[in-house]
């Protein structure tokens, strides 16, 4: 019987070229794909949520297929594919949806975190998983800055250059939160500062350059009020920096229960 199925997936990016399969390059999506092949003795093609960069993280990557299971009960699925996947890819949920459901266009919005390690000398353990950055930052003002952020705009200043064209460049921020503890037990002053965004969709680069742009809010070199001038210049040389890849990780998918039930 073939089923569609929508899969949750965490992983840690550092070793893949990304999310999207490339010839003779790791991907995350070539390690599931090549795992199904195993599991139903053909190819499956499986469509993913979210394009993640090479050295992006995920916490809830969404990704559907539509395949027969060969008689493995669904609820077994995940169980089974951990057992082959390589130890930094890990199926969290494997559940039945609808047969027209597809798991990128049916998604209504998506969160991101991002995590920055302010003050303290770069870990070699943790340096895949954090974007260390050794100058002082004001997270207060940080915070300023992204709730200039909040709402819909067009925010073609934050989109990175060379992008493929888009139909739009308006997006909608929903919600855009800094938070931020002390660390002393790593260094004097320093500060683990998380930032977390969900918003409908995102242009490519849009959350690392919105990053780097609140790093230089903090930094005072953009003023939170300047935000609005930045958006409405659609210039993307007056925005922030772009994050690098690796203090990124893709939090969650949303779906309507609708689309989920069919």
């Amino acid at each position: 019987m073939i089923r569609n199925i929508l899969l949750t997936i965490e992983y840690d990016g550092t070793d893949f070229f990304g999310w999207q399969i490339q010839p003779e390059a790791r991907t995350v999506q070539g390690e599931i794909q090549r795992v199904l092949k195993i599991l139903c003795g053909t190819d499956v093609k499986v469509d993913g949520t979210s394009r993640t960069d090479a050295g992006v993280h995920a916490l809830g990557q969404r990704a559907s297929f539509m395949a027969d299971l060969k008689g493995l009960p669904p609820e077994k699925l995940a169980y089974v594919m951990n057992n082959l996947l390589a130890p930094d890819v890990k199926i969290l949920e494997a559940a039945v949806c609808p047969p027209d459901f597809h798991a990128r266009y049916r998604a209504v919005g998506k969160k991101y975190v991002y995590k920055i390690m302010n003050g303290a000398p770069k870990d070699v353990f943790n340096r895949h998983f954090y974007y260390f950055y050794d100058r002082p930052l004001d997270p207060e003002k940080m915070r300023e800055a992204a709730g200039q952020l909040v709402g819909t705009h067009d925010f073609r200043a934050f989109m990175a250059q060379g992008s493929t064209p888009q139909e739009t460049t308006v997006r909608t921020i929903r919600s855009y939160d800094v938070a931020w503890k002390d660390r002393p037990e790593l260094a004097e002053g320093c500060r683990e500062i998380t930032l977390t965004v969900a918003g409908s969709s995102f242009l490519y680069n849009m959350v690392r350059i919105m990053t780097g742009t609140l790093v230089e809010a903090g930094l005072g070199r953009i003023a939170p009020e300047d935000i609005p001038g930045i958006l409405q210049s659609g210039d993307r040389s007056r925005a922030g920096h772009t994050a690098p890849p690796q203090g990124l990780y893709l939090a969650e998918v949303y779906y309507s229960e609708e689309e989920l039930n069919g």
